[in-house]
């Protein structure tokens, strides 16, 4: 939180062109007894500038950062979409006017339907993001999965497929690991109702890129050891969209996920000319939309995961065609090749909390990893998409655990999608507790979370909730011993519903459904 003082102003900017990488351009001004939501979409280097007057004004300025140019004869660019929504009173039911409106108007429908939450897995943490992997290991997981009663939706596999020495980036499956593509696996799969994640990272290119040798006039090359496809290129935007369209198909693919590894600015501004800055940003960016939509035409069933060295490109254009199955690269799980920082146990779980508590406030669909030795860290990270990490092929596992994380998701993956309401303040302290509400009245119930930190004196606290009938009476459940106790909506809106954790740290759910 900012004050704008009269005379001041507040400056925000990305940082090297992915537009989550610093500040997200999500924002709620609030004065007295009133605000506006303010979002800028535009999935490259945009700013922003809060302006306020000597007095009560205040001028918002938002967009590309950087368009200083001419333009040719004939020729088009593309604007940031802007959206602002003004709103009296309440700035949490202001926020669920945005999320009921994220949902029901971007949100992506593959196939016009409703995204439901969904349950992925990977064995990338056991074969070096695929990189060891082959098609009997990739196979065995999902038998094992199955075998111990946890239904998985997809089966999640990384760029480790097209692996090869020297360095090149290919898309094609490697015919020594997997000599029937990856469509023996995808179709493994589909044979036992497990759909098919596949990461790409189709922008980014090398030296010994194959695309690099053939059309060096298609790429982007600010001598910086870092290359791009130019996606403003319209011949190479043809290329990249025949040759993820080509893999999609040929492999059998259900779900399409992106990452982009790098800083793309300083490419983008060493190709303008002096007299058209910006100009290749821009073309870029609307190569990169087109694209998107481009696939989505050719695939209205496909769903897209939007990533970008977890979360640095999930603005409003992005989540109008994708969703962020992973939200972040500071989680849970580690990877054999790759330098992710891990966060130390005890700091894991405030993190994960925090991220929901802010996120959910913008983006009503979003993934990250499920540990699996830990509830307490399984409940901290709960979201409508997981993706499970776990080594089933590992005897020793505690497999009761495991099927009582997926249950317990299962049970209540569905409320996340509903209004969302925090019961506490956001704080990253140990000795914190935090809450918060999801509520579904359309169903007439949903759950609270609450998490009682590694430090916290306090074993016990009240949570008055929000948006129930104050008429009626609800069932409340608690999920550890499935004990129910009837109270009434005014009750639990007034007095607050009482939450006990002796034991730290510690996390509760409890659902609510309206009684007869």
């Amino acid at each position: 939180e900012d004050i704008l003082n009269p005379g001041t102003t507040k400056h925000l900017e990305t940082n090297g062109g992915r537009p989550l990488n610093g500040s997200m351009p999500y924002f709620n001004v609030q004065w007295h007894g009133a605000g506006a939501i303010a979002v800028i979409g535009w999935p490259g280097q945009w700013a922003a500038d809060f302006i306020r007057d000597g007095s009560t004004g205040l001028q918002v300025r938002g967009g590309q950062e950087l368009t200083q140019l001419t333009l040719l004869p004939g020729e088009e660019i593309r604007s940031s979409l802007s959206v602002v929504q003004f709103y009296e009173g309440n700035m949490v039911r202001a926020q669920n006017v945005w999320r009921r409106w994220m949902m029901e108007y971007n949100v992506p429908r593959p196939g016009g339907k409703i995204l439901p939450p969904q349950w992925n897995a990977t064995s990338s943490v056991q074969f070096a993001e695929m990189m060891m992997a082959n098609e009997d290991n990739q196979k065995k997981f999902i038998d094992r999965y199955l075998e111990e009663g946890i239904k998985i939706d997809y089966w999640w596999m990384d760029f480790g497929w097209y692996y090869y020495q020297p360095p090149d980036i290919r898309y094609e499956a490697d015919v020594r690991r997997f000599p029937h593509g990856l469509r023996a696996i995808t179709n493994h799969g589909r044979a036992k109702g497990v759909k098919s994640i596949v990461w790409f990272e189709p922008e980014n290119v090398n030296a010994e890129s194959k695309i690099y040798k053939e059309h060096p006039e298609w790429i982007l090359d600010a001598k910086l050891g870092v290359m791009l496809v130019n996606l403003g290129n319209p011949q190479a935007w043809q290329w990249m969209v025949e040759m993820v369209d080509g893999q999609l198909v040929k492999e059998g693919i259900d779900l399409y996920r992106q990452d982009f590894n790098m800083e793309p600015l300083e490419i983008w501004r060493q190709a303008d000319p002096a007299d058209r800055q910006g100009i290749t940003e821009n073309k870029y960016i609307s190569g990169y939309l087109a694209f998107w939509d481009e696939l989505r035409r050719r695939h209205p069933e496909m769903l897209i995961d939007s990533c970008s060295s977890g979360g640095r490109r999930n603005e409003l254009e992005a989540m109008r065609r994708a969703v962020p199955l992973w939200r972040t690269d500071y989680n849970n799980v580690g990877y054999v090749v790759f330098n992710y920082r891990i966060a130390p146990k005890e700091e894991l779980p405030r993190a994960l909390q925090c991220h929901t508590y802010g996120l959910a406030r913008w983006l009503p669909y979003f993934g990250t990893a499920a540990r699996d030795d830990d509830l307490y860290i399984f409940r901290s990270g709960l979201t409508p998409s997981v993706v499970s990490t776990w080594d089933v092929t590992n005897p020793k596992l505690d497999y009761n655990l495991l099927r009582k994380c997926h249950q317990e998701w299962r049970a209540v993956a569905g409320y996340m999608l509903g209004d969302y309401y925090p019961l506490t303040g956001y704080s990253q302290a140990a000795d914190a507790w935090m809450a918060w509400q999801f509520d579904r009245p359309e169903a007439g119930g949903g759950m609270i979370q609450a998490f009682r930190r590694s430090d916290s004196p306090i074993e016990s606290a009240r949570f008055p909730l929000q948006g129930l009938d104050g008429d009626a009476s609800y069932q409340v459940r608690d999920m550890d011993n499935n004990s129910a106790t009837k109270i009434t909506g005014q009750e639990l809106m007034t007095a607050g519903l009482p939450v006990v954790m002796k034991n730290k740290p510690c996390a509760v759910i409890l659902t609510y459904q309206k009684a007869e």
